[in-house]
């Protein structure tokens, strides 16, 4: 039974509203689309049937349309109004959290910066898995735990000064060890996590505000405090900003950092790899390195 630390009712609001304007605001989600479309580049066959999940205004998934091979990309978001907007694609309503797939009736999914608001993350990692025909392959990138670790502190430190206590005001984000290990734990192959950064400069932290509700990425935990925040208390939060993250280059701007965590893996299939059983090696490894072997 899975912990509810994202209201997810929120998150699909928020996507809605934020569905008529977003391409003002996709920069990250362009940027990371671009290098998700460079991994699955890599895999040298053809994909027919691709899934979007978070689809956004399909960006990417215009791209893996033009693939050599791809027959069909379906874009699939929480929201109906930004599912709307993705033009030509196979559009599916859905929540990540249950997915409606098929057992093994995809050669691909992609999932660009959806998979962090999820609850059950484990769940819907195995519901991927099962959804992929045998050695499909899944690519991923979902924000990384130091994202906006600038915000978070300004944030901390001003309500600190001016209530006296802090409440959640950032989202709780993944870190790259633990996403290592569910992939592991959902069941595939050969999987890689590595993760990259992300440096944004803004003019102000308000500017880096007003971005985050335009990309719908404002805090969207369960247990968030519902008061309304005190004007003193973003003026105190701008002022530490400022202060402790200005631009060396421009001390009039600040600078925001998102961590992406990248994810590649497979659905097991015969046709892979398959590592020796213990014991099965016919070279010696002292031979190779030209070493002396000494008994213990």
């Amino acid at each position: 039974m899975s912990l509810t630390v994202f209201d997810r009712a929120l998150l699909r609001q928020r996507r809605d509203r934020a569905a008529a304007q977003f391409t003002e605001f996709d920069f990250l989600f362009r940027a990371v689309g671009a290098q998700l479309a460079d991994r699955l580049a890599t895999v040298r066959r053809e994909l027919p049937v691709i899934l979007d999940i978070g689809a956004g205004t399909s960006t990417l998934g215009s791209v893996l349309q033009q693939r050599p091979g791809t027959v069909q990309t379906i874009a699939m978001d929480l929201s109906p109004a930004m599912a709307a907007r993705c033009g030509d694609s196979a559009i599916l309503v859905a929540d990540e959290e249950l997915l409606p797939l098929a057992p093994h009736s995809l050669d691909a999914v992609v999932a660009n910066l959806s998979l962090h608001w999820v609850n059950d993350l484990p769940g819907a990692l195995v519901q991927i898995r099962q959804a992929l025909k045998p050695d499909g392959v899944f690519v991923a990138a979902l924000m990384g735990g130091e994202s906006l670790r600038e915000l978070r502190a300004s944030l901390m430190e001003a309500e600190t000064t001016v209530r006296g206590g802090v409440a959640p005001r950032v989202s709780p984000l993944i870190d790259m060890q633990d996403m290592a290990g569910l992939m592991q734990r959902a069941g595939f192959a050969l999987p890689v996590v590595d993760r990259d950064t992300l440096r944004v400069d803004y003019s102000s932290p308000f500017r880096l505000m007003h971005d985050l509700r335009g990309m719908a990425a404002a805090n969207a935990t369960h247990n968030r405090d519902r008061r309304p925040v005190p004007r003193r208390m973003m003026i105190e939060a701008a002022r530490v900003y400022a202060e402790k993250f200005a631009v060396p280059e421009r001390p009039d701007h600040v600078t925001a950092s998102f961590e992406i965590i990248y994810v590649i893996g497979w659905a097991p299939a015969a046709s892979q790899p398959q590592p020796l059983k213990p014991g099965s090696a016919t070279v010696r490894l002292a031979d190779i390195l030209g070493a002396s072997e000494k008994p213990l």
